[in-house]
């Protein structure tokens, strides 16, 4: 008996959502966490974000993408509530619209690369490693797999 996964399951006997799925969540939505943040700035609260997004563009359309990993993370939290039923149909589609996403976040990369001339940086870099491995998760983990398909066969039971 292989019992490898037992700590994929939380007391009730559900998959925990695993802790890439959550780092994910965040690099999508790392626009959101940069506007946070430079709203603890008091005294140049526009700073953080030129920085970060010397565009004004590209900052607003990481906030765009953003959002649906935000709606994403409000899925995940009400399936960890399990009481939200009428999310289950938008929970089914979760796989989807996180590729959508990343396919999204691969396009902002895109524009940001040709608003710096092609020119390589190593923030690039790391963002399309990035994608590359979280396509490749999403194709491959067992866990990621078990959670999403979760939620779906408590509603076939009841």
């Amino acid at each position: 008996m292989n019992f490898s996964h037992i700590n994929w399951l939380d007391d009730n006997g559900y998959f925990k959502p695993p802790i890439m799925l959550y780092i994910m969540l965040a690099f999508i939505a790392r626009g959101w966490c940069v506007f946070i943040a430079s709203l603890t700035q008091a005294s140049d609260r526009a700073g953080l974000v030129a920085l970060i997004y010397p565009q004004k563009s590209d900052f607003l359309l990481a906030l765009a993408a953003g959002a649906g990993a935000l709606l994403l993370y409000g899925l995940v939290i009400a399936e960890r509530k399990r009481k939200l039923v009428w999310l289950i149909p938008l929970f089914n589609q979760f796989r989807w619209l996180l590729v959508v996403l990343l396919l999204v976040d691969g396009g902002l990369l895109l524009q940001r690369l040709v608003h710096n001339y092609f020119l390589f940086n190593w923030s690039f870099g790391l963002d399309a490693l990035f994608l590359f491995w979280s396509l490749l998760y999403i194709a491959k983990s067992k866990h990621l797999r078990y959670y999403l398909n979760d939620w779906r066969t408590e509603s076939v039971t009841e």
